[in-house]
């Protein structure tokens, strides 16, 4: 039997080269897609395989010096980044496709290379068509369409960082994503995509209060609808928006981050006696966004006023306590370790005025989260970013200020030459590892063990 053809072969890869040369007047969405009869374009989607080395470095296992090989084959990074070039060039082109499959591939497709990459000088030279792109696809294209196009705009405005030309970009693509906001005849995923999308790019690119205080009542109109719904006779809501008016308030909690202090105090006044009824929801995710925005609302009111007083402090915390050691059958125990987790640290937040510090590690660095501003921000942008986050952590200079990281460690090839480790080490380590899980495990599992013992 025949081997079959390995992709990327250098009879391929020629071929390529030379189609290129001459044909670039063509266009550059041949890259990325084929006809068949008509049919709607086969979109090859972005892979890692199209990253160069600084790709593949945004994943978990960067952090770890463990990750990197003892010898590799050596890239050409230059002809790497032309190949990765063209094809996203193909994929811009095929955002404009009839079909809205192909569209919806593309965009996918340019998702993942955003998200995984800096593209700063590429996306720079493209902005405007990439605006328009995304204008378009939100503005005429259906649900899952015009969620990747919002998703696109959220990494566009984090590629651009906040600016002049992110400033542009947001003029274009703001009254899209609140007229779709504000549409009721729109799909709820559509709405939630873009009430998410218009709260980071606000947060990026904003420097005209005016704007933040407009997009801010868009969201707010949204998530208040949550205040007044009907409820059942068990006091328990029931809607289909629920999903929206989460993404609105977690949206409208990461501009409040960044309001003036005045405004932060209009802003507790008005929510912080309102917020703890969405404690009641029958939706788990409702329930954490509430916990964890009440939290960050004592946060904020504390450091404008040391000797903060909440009048139904005792009724809270009752309620909070209640949702931090929640044992009722009828939930599901993922859900309920999901809650009890959280809810732990929001009781400590409101009560003892505590943070339980996480450490997030990216390459040689270290970040330490603790408050409840930053834990806001760095899960906003995980969200969006991914597997990419430890990547932009690194590279991004927008996120580094946000994060007041300073700027991007430099690290020289002898540098990384002492932090990898043979794969033989790295075999050994594994082994061991597994084999002390192995006992560990065994041990607890043994049905021979004296149950005596343990009393």
């Amino acid at each position: 039997m025949p081997k079959p053809k390995k992709r990327g072969s250098n009879h391929q890869r020629g071929a390529g080269e030379r189609g290129r040369a001459g044909g670039r007047g063509l266009g550059a969405a041949a890259a990325g897609a084929a006809f068949a009869g008509g049919q709607p374009r086969n979109v090859q989607p972005f892979s890692d395989e199209d990253a160069s080395i600084e790709t593949m470095s945004h994943c978990s296992g960067f952090s770890d010096p463990a990750s990197f090989t003892e010898d590799g084959p050596e890239v050409d990074e230059e002809a790497t980044q032309e190949d990765l070039e063209y094809k996203l060039k193909g994929f811009i082109d095929l955002t404009l496709d009839k079909s809205a499959k192909t569209r919806q591939a593309a965009l996918e497709s340019l998702k993942s290379a955003f998200s995984s990459k800096i593209l700063y000088e590429f996306i720079m030279e493209r902005r405007m068509t990439l605006t328009d792109s995304i204008e378009r696809c939100i503005k005429k294209g259906k649900s899952d369409e015009q969620c990747a196009a919002a998703g696109l705009a959220c990494l566009l405005c984090v590629q651009m960082g906040s600016g002049i030309e992110s400033e542009e970009i947001f003029k274009t693509l703001g009254p899209v994503l609140k007229k779709i906001v504000c549409d009721g005849t729109a799909s709820i995923q559509a709405r939630q995509a873009c009430a998410t999308c218009l709260g980071i790019c606000c947060f990026i690119v904003t420097d005209d209060i005016t704007e933040l205080y407009s997009t801010m009542e868009c969201l707010e109109n949204i998530f208040i609808k949550a205040y007044q719904r009907d409820r059942d006779a068990n006091g328990v809501s029931s809607t289909h928006n629920t999903v929206l008016h989460i993404s609105a308030l977690l949206a409208w909690t990461l501009l409040l981050t960044i309001c003036p202090m005045n405004e932060v105090k209009k802003k507790i006044e008005m929510h912080l006696h309102k917020l703890p009824s969405l404690l009641s929801c029958d939706d788990l995710n409702m329930r954490i966004a509430a916990g964890e925005t009440l939290a960050l609302l004592f946060e904020l009111a504390r450091e404008t006023d040391a000797d903060f007083f909440y009048e139904d402090m005792e009724l809270l915390t009752e309620k909070l306590r209640a949702l931090a050691t929640d044992g009722n059958k009828h939930r599901a125990k993922v859900d309920k370790r999901k809650q009890r987790s959280v809810f732990r640290d929001v009781l400590r937040a409101v009560e003892e005025r505590d943070f339980p510090t996480e450490m997030v590690k990216f390459g040689p660095e270290r970040m330490y989260i603790d408050c409840w501003v930053k834990k806001q921000t760095y899960d906003t942008f995980k969200e969006i970013l991914g597997s990419g986050m430890q990547y932009h952590l690194q590279s991004n200079d927008f996120l580094r200020n946000v994060f007041e990281l300073g700027p991007p460690v430099m690290l020289d090839a002898a540098t990384l030459k002492t932090m990898k480790i043979s794969r033989f080490e790295r075999h050994l380590y594994n082994s061991a590892a597994f084999k002390a899980r192995t006992k560990a495990r065994s041990k607890c599992r043994d049905k021979r063990a004296d149950v005596g013992e343990f009393f």
